[in-house]
């Protein structure tokens, strides 16, 4: 690695391998890393750490760490320190296999949090003292600063808390990202907040590097390590289908005056549906688009390309390995069109809603009257998190949220009579999309999204059996405002755990 990545000659003295840089870590410590959704990790340090917890484990030791990031990592920090039991607390974001395992079976304790909380409950204590912060760079300035790398996430906090630092300066990551990132250190805690002064999705407000006091580094390692996000499958009908609704419904809404030609700024969940709906999007006639968002994945940079997005502010990136490729190789353009935010800004509430942003996310399920399970797998089995979809369904313009209509090849319905976990209320739900169509929930009573949902987003194997639920619950529920028959509410999800399917015998499948 070239010493260029390195400006600081005294921190070039505290180069280490990443084994000494994890034998700093101590077993209970609250270690605070840098990352989000599989960009911008800490890639030797965490293996290292997890080597030696192994090696602990085998001699009868405890060893585990109380693990802090931005959102989702990668197998080399997640997966490799849960594979090996190191972690005893996680928050507030994961979406690793081995971990979600631990969580789900009782062994690792698990925070699910709005990712625009993270930074303010660190700085309240609710997290109690960080020991050590990791984080990623693509360089070290002759100041001690630090660059990031390809997200922010919570790392200004995590480097202002901690009290101690290991910066990893990853060579893979193109030098080019140096002028990208906007850190902004104007927030302040209660009473002493002010306004933030971000008016348009592309204002610059901060600084291009991370501040740090220099003598709290205690370790510097070289890396030359690629980011790994999980790749995206090919766009399938149904996916075509839902985006298909979703621009039908945007242009429906430009022509009534509700939404401006080049819409309000936007705000997509991560995975293959919303890829769809911006691939939707290029081809949709829009034009000077922006995004202020939290992710960037490989639809949007082809919107960047195209001009049908003109720019997008983000904390971190999802891309493949194909689209990560071609962003090095392009990076001096998109240097030009993206901004690299710290979390607590691409997910501020006060920002989201001062902004109008459209915030599309997936789900697991919605109930009849429009409360939205994003997270829990049959009420109790956690899949992922919140993320950042809470900060931008309750805050902006225009909350969607999209799935398939059915899932586990049909056996489950992603409309049901009750959601089995509640994570954004009726009262924070615009519009539903399936593959069958799109519901607008705006301005409409319980018993009338009920119809809506009923008639436009259920699947036909489920249709008939939810029609009658509301039926007999208008004629038999103690209410009449939200009508539900109790003993029947969850009956849905108890036959799926019984019998391994959602639909009554009487209902096979067409």
């Amino acid at each position: 690695m070239s010493e260029d990545r390195i400006r600081n000659a005294a921190l070039r003295d505290r180069v280490v391998p990443a084994a000494t840089a994890a034998a700093l870590i101590h077993p209970g410590q609250t270690v605070a890393m840098s990352g989000f959704t599989g960009s911008g990790y800490p890639k030797s340090v965490p293996q290292a750490l997890a080597a030696r917890i192994e090696v602990a484990h085998a001699a009868g030791e405890a060893f585990q760490i109380r693990l802090l990031t931005g959102a989702s990592t990668a197998p080399e920090l997640d997966g490799a320190l849960a594979k090996v039991d190191g972690i005893a607390l996680r928050l507030p974001f994961q979406s690793d296999p081995d971990a979600r395992r631990r969580i789900n079976d009782g062994t690792l304790a698990y925070i699910d949090a709005h990712l625009s909380h993270v930074a303010q409950h660190a700085w309240f204590g609710f997290y109690g003292d960080i020991d050590v912060a990791v984080v990623e760079a693509v360089a070290i300035r002759e100041d001690g600063s630090i660059v990031p790398s390809t997200s922010v996430g919570n790392s200004k906090t995590w480097l202002d808390l901690a009290k101690h630092v290991i910066v990893e300066v990853n060579d893979w990551q193109p030098a080019g990202l140096e002028g990208m990132h906007d850190i902004y250190y104007g927030t302040a805690l209660p009473p002493h907040r002010r306004p933030i002064p971000l008016e348009h999705p592309d204002d610059r407000i901060g600084e291009t590097a991370l501040r740090v006091d220099p003598d709290k580094i205690v370790a510097v390692v070289r890396t030359r390590a690629p980011d790994r996000n999980s790749p995206f499958s090919p766009v399938d009908a149904t996916s075509e289908q839902i985006a298909g609704h979703l621009i039908e419904f945007l242009r429906h809404e430009v022509d009534k005056g509700r939404l401006p030609a080049n819409l309000l700024p936007l705000q997509s969940g991560v995975g293959n549906i919303p890829n769809a709906v911006l691939a939707g999007l290029a081809k949709s006639g829009f034009r000077d688009l922006t995004a202020f968002t939290e992710v960037i994945q490989d639809g949007m940079l082809d919107l960047l390309r195209s001009g049908v997005l003109a720019s997008a502010s983000c904390t971190g990136f999802a891309m493949s390995p194909e689209a990560n490729a071609a962003f090095k190789d392009e990076i001096d353009f998109f240097r030009r069109k993206i901004i690299l935010r710290t979390q607590e800004i691409s997910n501020h509430p006060e920002l989201v809603r001062r902004l109008g942003c459209i915030g599309m996310n997936g789900m697991v399920e919605v109930d009849l009257y429009g409360n939205i399970n994003s997270t829990h797998i049959m009420g109790s089995r956690m899949q992922n998190g919140i993320g950042g979809s809470g900060d931008f369904a309750r805050n902006g313009f225009m909350s969607i949220f999209m799935s398939p209509s059915t899932a586990k090849n049909g056996t489950i319905s992603s409309i049901v009579p009750m959601v089995s976990h509640v994570d954004h209320t009726e009262h924070d739900v615009s519009i539903i999309v399936t593959e069958q169509g799109l519901a607008d929930l705006r301005g409409l009573s319980p018993k009338q999204r009920a119809r809506q949902l009923i008639d436009r987003c259920a699947h036909p194997d489920y249709r008939d059996a939810l029609e009658d639920y509301f039926e007999r619950a208008l004629r038999d529920s103690y209410g009449k405002h939200t009508p539900h028959l109790l003993p029947e509410a969850l009956s849905w999800h108890q036959r799926w755990l019984d019998t391994g399917d959602m639909r009554p015998a009487a209902n096979p499948p067409t």
